[in-house]
């Protein structure tokens, strides 16, 4: 999803008292996995930190600019293309089953439209009569009228062709084992496939940067949010608009002929073993929303699990570090990965041209904030 709604940072009043009421629940959107790491410690101790009003105060206008310079950027980028990525430029649905979440939602709403995010509140007649293509059975709905969607595979695919015909090579299976410097630039890195000289160097290595900059003495502290989504390949209906479910916290995202439901934030470590009962829970909370689909449709599809990199203040690390002057970070993204890929880019790009970006407050994305 491209979601200029998510204007508010992971790290956000009340997120605590939440988290702490879902652990107890092995099917609950929310699990922090007991282990003995320093790393996970410092992380949730940052992020107490950043859990505040003023942190939400200063990051929302942010996030609103970067999210929407992004879907410009995904709009340019389609009409370069032929045939585009399949960018689907209908909406979100955040979905209410209850009053009080709605409620919830309402409140969220008004603070995006006092930054200019457009948002409206709906009835449950309302909500069904935005989209008709799929039964829904909901208190209410909050839209937001400039969020979109598309397949992550059909953008890759295009992206890949595109890349190659511009001359990038590609060098897949390739791990990073270290880099050599001199004084503070980086002339090679090091790799299983030899060695690679650059002028410039990008680190944007997912939840796994964290390892590699510790190679160059960086300090990105994350943690990997493990997330699962399921598809159905045919499913009994289809929305027009992708949603999310706001208490399951499950985003439904149409892809042509396929449905994926998608959900969980799970602090485990680099760690990529299928929990059953975080899958159940995704997959128990849809007929409570769409009543015409059943837990038995689920039977035979094959959940999917990836590892979001979760920075503990919920905004992404992009930008320079003062310690190495030709490498630009762009990691740290959590959910918000798609939507904020195509702006992340530019940002990058235009730092190496010398070109000052348009976006105001870039210092609140500084891989050395928590250094400092």
């Amino acid at each position: 999803m491209i979601v200029p709604s998510h204007v508010v940072p992971l790290a956000a009043p009340g997120m605590i008292r939440r988290g702490l009421k879902w652990m107890g629940n092995p099917e609950s959107p929310f699990y922090i996995r007991p282990r003995a790491s320093a790393d996970l410690i410092r992380w949730l101790w940052l992020f107490k930190k950043a859990c505040t009003q003023n942190h939400v105060a200063r990051a929302a206008p942010l996030l609103r600019d970067l999210h929407l310079e992004s879907r410009d950027c995904f709009d340019q980028l389609e009409s370069e293309m032929p045939g585009g990525f399949g960018m689907i430029k209908n909406g979100l649905l955040m979905l209410c089953k209850t009053e009080r979440s709605l409620d919830e939602e309402a409140e969220t709403s008004a603070m995006a439209e006092r930054i200019g995010v457009e948002a409206r509140v709906l009835s449950a007649k309302e909500t069904t009569a935005l989209d008709p293509a799929v039964e829904m059975n909901v208190h209410g709905a909050v839209y937001y009228r400039r969020d979109c969607h598309l397949s992550p595979n059909h953008l890759m695919e295009a992206l890949e062709i595109k890349l190659a015909e511009l001359g990038c090579e590609f060098h897949w299976n390739t791990e990073c084992t270290g880099f050599a410097t001199e004084g503070n630039r980086i002339r090679s890195v090091a790799t299983t496939l030899g060695s690679f000289d650059a002028d410039e160097f990008v680190l944007c290595s997912g939840v796994w940067s964290t390892q590699i900059a510790n190679q160059l003495s960086l300090s990105l502290p994350m943690q990997a949010g493990k997330g699962y989504s399921v598809t159905l390949e045919k499913p009994t209906q289809i929305p027009s608009i992708c949603s999310i479910l706001c208490e399951a916290r499950v985003a439904v995202t149409p892809m042509g002929t396929s449905l994926r439901f998608g959900g969980t934030m799970e602090i485990a470590g680099i760690d990529e073993s299928i929990t059953e009962s975080r899958v159940r829970g995704i997959v128990h909370s849809i007929p409570r929303y769409f009543p015409r689909f059943s837990i038995a449709d689920f039977d035979h599809c094959e959940p999917w699990v990836g590892l979001r990199p979760c920075s503990p203040d919920g905004l992404p690390y992009l930008g320079r570090t003062s310690k190495w002057e030709n490498i630009l970070i762009s990691t740290g993204h959590a959910m918000m990965g798609i939507s904020l890929a195509m702006i992340s880019g530019r940002i990058v790009a235009e730092s190496i041209d010398g070109v000052s970006s348009k976006i105001n407050d870039l210092e609140l994305l500084s891989p050395d904030r928590f250094t400092r």
